[in-house]
């Protein structure tokens, strides 16, 4: 185990998971900084936070000495699938995923990377379901890159932390039912900070398994 507090850079901080995770970041001992890259303003400050404006993770060549230095990144940029055709789910789950971690790992050789996808995730990439399986595109790809360690982080439904800003449609609804849902669904549900926990402790300590369903997710917060 390395005591060492890391330096994060993460992603999606005005999406739902980027949000709780961050949070989790500011709060724990484990992380010393945390770059958050995105298009728009996360709207917070801390002592720990930093922030990079980018129009897009394509161009990246001109701040990359702003990107170097880092021990790990936290990718949970993502959009619903909902409404879209698999050519520009593709380009933005996918495509822009990769654009992004290769720019990282060329800068920072021994970066870990957490990504987000989700569970029901179709690594065979040949289900019926579009989402899964251009998210199992996108972990099959990424697990073909040399990064220092990896880990694909598989969650379900997840109750918001309190005070979240972005939180959208049913999510509202499962954060005044949790205890339902996790009666119901106990293996596809976990609060956001479980979410946030267990990715600040895989690249604290470890985890055995690369790829984390909701079970791994609550063991690995546990510690």
């Amino acid at each position: 185990m390395n005591n060492t507090a890391k330096k994060v850079i993460l992603t999606g901080a005005t999406g739902l998971v980027g949000e709780g995770v961050l949070l989790e970041c500011l709060t724990r001992p484990q992380i010393a900084e945390v770059l958050v890259v995105g298009r728009k303003a996360c709207g917070k400050t801390h002592p720990k936070l930093k922030e990079l404006l980018v129009p897009n993770f394509f161009g990246l060549n001109e701040i990359k000495s702003q990107l170097k230095g880092y021990d790990a990144c936290f990718y949970c940029a993502g959009i619903s699938s909902a409404g879209m055709h698999e050519q520009d789910y593709r380009y933005i789950t996918y495509d822009t995923t990769l654009a992004f971690a290769d720019t990282l790992l060329e800068i920072n050789p021994n970066l870990a990377f957490c990504f987000i996808s989700g569970s029901h995730t179709d690594s065979t990439e040949r289900g019926r379901i579009m989402w899964a399986r251009v998210k199992g595109k996108t972990e099959n790809a990424l697990a073909e890159m040399d990064f220092k360690t990896l880990y694909h982080f598989r969650p379900g439904f997840m109750k918001p932390t309190k005070g979240q800003q972005n939180v959208k449609g049913y999510y509202k609804v499962i954060g005044k039912m949790y205890g339902l849902f996790k009666w119901l669904l106990p293996n596809n549900v976990s609060t956001m900070q479980e979410v946030g926990q267990a990715m600040i402790n895989s690249i604290a300590i470890g985890y055995p398994k690369q790829i984390l369903e909701v079970s791994d997710i609550k063991q690995l917060a546990k510690h």
